[in-house]
């Protein structure tokens, strides 16, 4: 405990505001992260769902795809059809965090006439097939960029709390006990001081 003074009460009240002010301050910032998460974490998981619906229907294109071109000419288009998008790692911000974007120079997603191969000789199958699973690579890459901020946030927001939990677990109640402890010290030294002052005047007033 600090010395039982006025000076030292005034300060350990001033900390105690300080402390209230702070844990005020950081919950206002939890929630706001917590309402980001929120709205991230929504259209992460329906880019999910969405992704395992075109993965199933890519899957069955291309099986259909196999059994009418048959697995040599399907894997003949492999070298012709690669491709760079142009990706890129950008900063990005939200509330003040940092983490990092994933940017495109040009679209995943080709018309058939910028495929390298002439899309009017095999069966439509493989067409849609490719279609669907370059949709699924650029939201992949949208998804990258959710679990990114959602990550993220989820650290800031472990780290808050945890600052929250030693400011009222910790901090404010060793303040109290502080507190408490020096305003009963100097209640005691008051009537103390009172009771001496009440006999000194008694004495004088018999002499």
């Amino acid at each position: 405990m600090m010395h039982p003074t006025r000076t030292n009460l005034l300060l350990l009240k001033e900390r105690k505001t300080s402390v209230v002010g702070s844990v005020a301050i950081l919950k206002r910032r939890r929630q706001a992260l917590i309402r980001e998460f929120l709205a991230t974490r929504k259209p992460l998981l329906e880019t999910r769902e969405a992704i395992r619906e075109r993965y199933a229907a890519g899957l069955q294109r291309l099986q259909l795809s196999l059994g009418h071109e048959g697995v040599d000419y399907v894997a003949s288009l492999v070298p012709v059809n690669r491709q760079d998008p142009g990706l890129k790692m950008t900063p990005g911000n939200v509330l003040g965090l940092k983490f990092s974007e994933v940017t495109l120079s040009q679209s995943v997603v080709r018309t058939p006439l910028e495929r390298g191969f002439d899309f009017r000789t095999p069966t439509p199958h493989l067409d849609e097939a490719l279609h669907l699973f370059e949709t699924i690579v650029a939201e992949m890459l949208d998804t990258a960029v959710y679990e990114a901020k959602l990550k993220r946030l989820e650290a800031e927001l472990r780290k808050i709390s945890r600052r929250i939990r030693v400011l009222e677990e910790r901090v404010m109640p060793r303040l109290q006990s502080d507190l408490h402890s020096i305003v009963q010290y100097l209640g005691e030294r008051e009537r103390e001081a009172h009771f001496c002052l009440k006999r000194f005047k008694q004495r004088t007033a018999k002499d």
